[in-house]
């Protein structure tokens, strides 16, 4: 009995340890937004400008081209090409790296380059590259592409685990840059046509923002490798090629996690017309549903469209629709795209401002995860990305307040279960 004592204590410390890394794994790393915004001005009014651009930073600056891509057909041969030109540089972070065809398309583009000279890093977050098979990153490794993997588990860094890189950045030479929501993976590719092919949206940037773009992959790769990235192979000079004002925006935990959060909160406040969501997570919390409500009550038309029955997480899905009704009560639309996976991630206000990028609207992206959108303030491509919606809202099917009411009692009782995740959707 006394022999077994110390392997008992040795024991318990050991599980006491780990609850404790779990503990801290859980536990927000900065003080979250507690209180309601104050609305003090609209979208168009000057101020809200100053404000996106001082106190959440960057500035937003004029001069950029910004192409719409929509679906895999039209995103992975324009970042395909992107690549294959580089002449001095391509950094690339993304959260989902599969095996598959476009895998092996990006591996083989990606060593081509690097064999041909080109600096090529590659920034893949752990957890969403998983399922990459070894055989791309030795074949990346071998032709000198710098591959890095994103808080990568290791026993005395478990309180980070949950931290993950959300964010998709390709910036080829400094000079053209890639955002939205597309992963690579075969679920990408196609039109949307059907079950096995996701609805999606990327963007291809030229311009001043460009800068902006590198800027935020070079903090991430700073923070994994302790290598600067600088000169004139990453940040070149930029002319104007477009005049749409934009910023790209970051958040992280380890710097900022609330300001994602800040800014959807401010756009929404602002808003005066109207409203429109493309959200494949939405798992809203009670700071995002009160100021959602507040918009519909003073007259916006907040219409927010969802995945439907085709969704990679139904955790997930019976979360986000738990937390509907005072939405629908307050006259908010709410619609459920019927095609496919709807992965696209975009946020339009009064036809002047849209907001496209990885950024979710639940907390994980709100406070947990890093993550990157492109802010742009131009009625052009608000008006572009409003037609791009109302096909999409064409496709989904309206969830009426009376129907959510009549939801199956298991699905209530499930709904309720996973709300209790909440903070980690």
């Amino acid at each position: 009995m006394r022999a077994r004592k110390p392997v008992i204590v040795l024991v318990t410390s050991i599980l006491t340890l780990l609850a404790g890394f779990l503990a801290l794994n859980f536990m927000p790393s900065e003080k979250q937004i507690e209180t309601q915004l104050t609305r003090q001005y609209d979208i168009h009014d000057a101020q809200f400008r100053r404000s996106m651009g001082v106190l959440l930073g960057p500035p937003i600056i004029e001069g950029n081209k910004v192409d719409v891509l929509l679906n895999g057909d039209q995103i992975f041969p324009a970042m395909l090409e992107a690549i294959r030109s580089a002449k001095k540089s391509i950094t690339f972070e993304t959260y989902i790296y599969w095996s598959g065809t476009i895998g092996h398309e990006f591996r083989d583009a990606l060593a081509e380059r690097a064999r041909a000279g080109v600096k090529v890093h590659v920034m893949l977050d752990f957890v969403g590259s998983i399922k990459m098979d070894d055989d791309s990153l030795k074949t990346m490794r071998d032709a000198g592409v710098q591959v890095q993997r994103y808080h990568k588990p290791a026993w005395w860094k478990l309180a980070r685990m949950n931290n993950r890189t959300h964010r998709k950045l390709l910036i080829v030479d400094g000079q053209v840059g890639f955002t939205g929501g597309v992963g690579i993976a075969d679920q990408w590719r196609g039109n949307a046509q059907d079950e096995d092919h996701w609805r999606d949206t990327h963007f291809r940037v030229e311009g001043p923002v460009v800068g902006q773009m590198q800027a935020v992959f070079t903090d991430n790769w700073t923070k994994s490798t302790g290598t600067v990235l600088d000169g004139s192979d990453y940040f070149p000079p930029l002319q104007a090629r477009g005049e749409i004002p934009a910023q790209m925006f970051s958040s992280s935990p380890t710097g900022g996690s609330a300001s994602m959060h800040l800014m959807y909160l401010m756009a929404i406040t602002a808003a005066r017309q109207s409203i429109l969501l493309s959200a494949s997570y939405f798992v809203p919390d009670e700071l995002a549903i009160k100021a959602l409500v507040a918009a519909a009550k003073r007259g916006v038309d907040v219409r927010i469209i969802t995945p439907g029955k085709d969704i990679d997480s139904d955790v997930v899905r019976v979360a986000s629709r738990e937390r509907w009704g005072p939405l629908l009560e307050a006259g908010i639309k709410i619609a459920e795209f019927q095609p496919t996976m709807y992965h696209v991630k975009a946020l339009i206000v009064d036809d002047m401002m849209v907001s496209v990028g990885s950024t979710n609207f639940d907390n994980r992206s709100f406070s947990i995860n890093d993550e990157a959108n492109l802010n742009l303030l131009d009625p052009a491509f608000a008006k572009s990305q409003r037609e791009v919606f109302e096909d999409d809202w064409k496709r989904a099917r309206p969830i009426t307040l009376q129907a959510w009411r009549e939801r199956p009692l298991t699905e209530k009782l499930a709904g309720e279960v996973a709300s209790l995740l909440g903070s980690q959707l």
